[in-house]
């Protein structure tokens, strides 16, 4: 069986259509204007409200991928998800997704969910191209699936949330190739950014650690890819061999520094990406020690600055979709990737395009894809359609930051509840969407699909305009 090029297929995303803008928020939380949105980077943020969340936005955006693409659910030979979200400490959510296949009798499926984090749905995606490259693969399609919702106490990192699920299809021939060679790993044990109280759905966050956590994680990851890249090609890596960088995004502002971090790398690699007034510039930094570096407002500032041509060209172009719906832990990198897809498609033939995977505790890759025409319906033309990004950013609806509020509270208090039935009112989902009905007195979950006849009801939110 033929197992060239093996990547992603095929993309497919869900995120809810409520969401809070970040300025309003701002005024809400009585914090100076500009501190979500010039200081994180951040637009606005996707919440799940009662009637979802990672299994209903799982199972819409696996159906809706299979639909689209016209995929035969027989087809699929493994699936895997990645996330942090838990509903259950033993029940995967993969075994949800099930219902989906087993109508069509397939109950054939390697596969369940990975945790660390938001490096899951990395992990995940890992699994199902490798299975795909071994010799227990049946020339069936992989299926990956990264589901999360990102919700945080009162607090300075409320602002950090978001919700989304991303599908992606994996196989042979595909657009999106992976360079299988290209490939450095940092793995660590440290508490950045944990959930050890079971009974609350919310993090305990070492702001200040998790950040310098990610910035050495990057600097191992580079370092060690670099070094791969160098053996195989026998000539110096730089960020010059990059077209685009697509990093795991909390908030913008952390994707800024990271990418002035890999620039700085580069100086220090002596690399000629790195012009000559900006090595004296860098060259105050040179002595530092790594963790002085970390630490360093000054540095950051200065390659900052110095990066920022780079960053508009390579960076920007995939900050779309984590700018607008915010983090979405393990969907967040490849919402980024989708960015990029969609804002470049016309021009991506022949492109490396280089991820950045952070899952706190710790866990990091950066990995390497290779962008191509791809074969029949398999190609970054069908998948920016698919995606119809612009027109589901646009018909959002806009929640006021005190509705936002009311329900976190409402979620906190069914947070691990039994015996409820959730709000009747499915009228800002679309049609296709699936969505949470009740949880019976045995926690046993139950979900429907809103059909073309939507319940109609009043909330109050205005509709989005122009994406923002």
């Amino acid at each position: 069986m033929d197992r060239k090029d093996v990547g992603i297929l095929a993309m497919d995303i869900y995120f809810p259509p409520t969401c809070v803008q970040q300025e309003a928020l701002e005024a809400h939380d009585g914090v100076s204007k500009g501190k979500y949105t010039i200081g994180l980077g951040q637009d606005c943020m996707a919440f799940c409200t009662e009637l979802e969340d990672v299994i209903s936005m799982s199972l819409t955006v696996v159906n809706s991928l299979l639909k689209k693409y016209q995929i035969d659910p027989r087809q699929i030979g493994r699936l895997e998800v990645g996330s942090e979200t838990v509903i259950d400490k033993s029940k995967s959510i993969k075994t949800w997704l099930m219902q989906i296949f087993e109508e069509y009798g397939n109950t054939d499926i390697e596969g369940v969910d990975s945790t660390n984090a938001c490096y899951g749905g990395t992990a995940a995606l890992l699994n199902c191209a490798n299975w795909v490259e071994s010799s227990s693969w049946d020339g069936r399609y992989g299926l990956v699936v990264c589901t999360d919702s990102a919700v945080y106490a009162e607090g300075p990192a409320r602002p950090t949330g978001g919700a989304a699920a991303i599908a992606m299809l994996i196989g042979p021939n595909a657009p999106i190739t992976f360079e299988s060679k290209l490939r450095g790993t940092h793995m660590a044990h440290v508490y950045d950014f944990y959930k050890p109280n079971l009974a609350s759905e919310y993090p305990v966050v070492d702001g200040k650690l998790s950040q310098t956590c990610y910035l050495m994680a990057l600097d191992s990851c580079y370092r060690r890819f670099c070094s791969k890249y160098e053996n195989l090609e026998g000539k110096q890596f730089s960020i010059s061999d990059v077209d685009y960088f697509v990093f795991h995004s909390p908030y913008n502002k952390l994707v800024q520094k990271s990418f002035a971090r890999l620039y700085f790398n580069d100086f220090l690699r002596n690399c000629s990406s790195v012009e000559n007034d900006a090595r004296e510039k860098l060259q105050p930094f040179s002595d530092l020690t790594s963790e002085e570096s970390y630490q360093s407002r000054e540095l950051e500032k200065v390659s900052q600055q110095l990066a920022k041509h780079f960053y508009e060209e390579k960076v920007q172009p995939t900050t779309l979709l984590p700018k607008q719906i915010g983090n979405m832990y393990t969907a967040s990198l490849y919402a980024a990737l989708l960015s990029v897809i969609h804002n470049k498609h016309s021009n991506l033939e022949g492109r490396r395009v280089v991820m950045f995977s952070y899952g706190s505790g710790l866990s990091s890759t950066m990995f390497s894809f290779k962008l191509q025409d791809g074969h029949d319906s398999f190609n970054l033309s069908n998948i920016v359609s698919v995606l119809n990004i612009s027109k589901k950013l646009e018909s959002r609806h806009v929640f006021p930051p005190e509705k936002f509020v009311e329900n976190l509270k409402l979620m906190e208090h069914r947070y691990g509840g039994k015996d409820f039935e959730t709000s009747k009112d499915t009228n800002l989902l679309s049609p296709g969407t699936f969505y949470l009905t009740k949880v019976d007195s045995m926690y046993r979950r139950y979900y429907n699909k809103v059909g073309d006849d939507i319940a109609t009801g009043k909330i109050e939110t205005t509709p989005v305009e122009n994406g923002h």
